[in-house]
């Protein structure tokens, strides 16, 4: 439910803060490249369905982790660099959203006895004001889809975790 809540929240504010960015970023039809190489590493949500899918439950929450925990330092780098005071305060809010949900996966992966996987630490090289505006652009594109997609998958393991317990209490 919070992957829902945050898709929902990220929507208001990524609009916010493509008017903020001003044109061309708020113009409909714009899709700035992708970068090769960001500043943050941002991970991309991208991976085939079929591929996500046949990955093991651990294997899918670590690389959920490992993203959120990206995505949510580049949005703290986001609210940090934003001058609107109302949209700093949004960004922080959704922070605080991205958080609890950092927490969420934590503790699902503890109660299923997966180790969490190690947090990797990105230095930030000097860009120009274009080029933080592309990032901006894609880290909130890329967290959108990443949204999209854990709601989808936590529902997926929630009803096969329900399977498996389900069938464990019959040969009890």
């Amino acid at each position: 439910e919070l992957t829902k809540y945050l898709e929902y929240q990220l929507k208001e504010i990524k609009d916010v803060y493509l008017t903020y960015l001003g044109p061309p970023f708020n113009e409909k039809d714009f899709s700035p490249p992708r970068p090769n190489s960001t500043a943050l590493t941002l991970p991309s949500a991208a991976t085939r369905l079929e591929l996500w899918h046949g990955l093991e439950n651990q294997a899918r929450l670590a690389q959920n982790q490992r993203a959120y925990s990206i995505l949510l330092a580049a949005v703290r780098e986001l609210a940090r660099s934003t001058l609107c005071p109302s949209l700093k305060t949004s960004l922080l809010h959704f922070c605080t959203g991205l958080d609890g949900l950092l927490g969420s996966i934590s503790a699902l992966m503890n109660s299923l006895g997966y180790s969490s996987p190690p947090q990797a630490a990105a230095a930030r090289p000097t860009m120009n004001d274009f080029a933080r505006k592309v990032e901006g652009f894609w880290i909130l594109r890329e967290l959108q889809s990443w949204l999209w997609r854990s709601a989808k998958d936590f529902n997926r393991l929630k009803k096969r975790l329900r399977a498996s317990s389900l069938t464990r209490h019959r040969y009890y």
